[in-house]
């Protein structure tokens, strides 16, 4: 494994020690089963987007500090010039980059998301996935073939949808092209998000 997941993964387990969270619960949280979760934190696998949402929230953290090990300082407004997002590539064929992860105490979490295409992915069945709180997609080039619980729907640039993030979703590139999209991750009325 790669040190950047080696250092996250020691992040991961410095915190839930520290606060005295069981492996069974974290487990529990991100539906593995305990063997598989210390795999994670041994560094032996590498993170879900979900996953580490998830864990952030569990553990009173942000997930920009899971993933640089710092906390973000800023309250007034954060300005993130093109390309210079923090970076975050947890699955293939998406990759993330976090547009406000230098501001504390987000209600949301936006993300410019490139989806490239994958001719297998496109064939397959969609790797759907689950987290708390709601998500509103915005499709800036390509096309993007989405499936929330058993709906699944092309989108083209200029479409949009927002969904209870607690369904099971999931998302591939399709027509034969790389997606870029906007994705905004809102808190839920209980203030999880992930």
């Amino acid at each position: 494994m790669n040190d950047r997941i080696i250092e996250i993964a020691q992040r991961i387990r410095g915190l839930r020690e520290d606060i005295g969270v069981s492996v069974a619960e974290m487990a529990q949280l991100v539906e593995v089963t305990e063997e598989e979760y210390l795999s994670y934190e041994d560094g032996n696998r590498d993170f879900s987007f979900t996953f580490l949402y998830k864990v952030a929230d569990r553990l009173g953290v942000d997930i920009s500090e899971l993933l640089t090990g710092s906390s973000p300082t800023l309250s007034v407004y954060t300005h993130v010039k093109k390309g210079k997002g923090l970076s975050i590539e947890r699955r293939k064929g998406l990759k993330y980059q976090s547009l406000a992860y230098l501001f504390k105490n987000r209600n949301a979490e936006p993300f410019l998301v490139e989806a490239v295409y994958d001719e297998a992915a496109d064939k397959s069945e969609i790797l759907q996935r689950s987290h708390d709180g709601q998500e509103f997609d915005y499709i800036l080039s390509g096309s993007l073939k989405v499936k929330i619980d058993n709906h699944e729907f092309i989108m083209e640039a200029g479409d949009s949808v927002y969904y209870d993030a607690s369904h099971k979703h999931g998302m591939v590139a399709t027509n034969g092209e790389t997606c870029v999209f906007l994705a905004v991750v809102i808190r839920d009325q209980n203030g999880r998000m992930g």
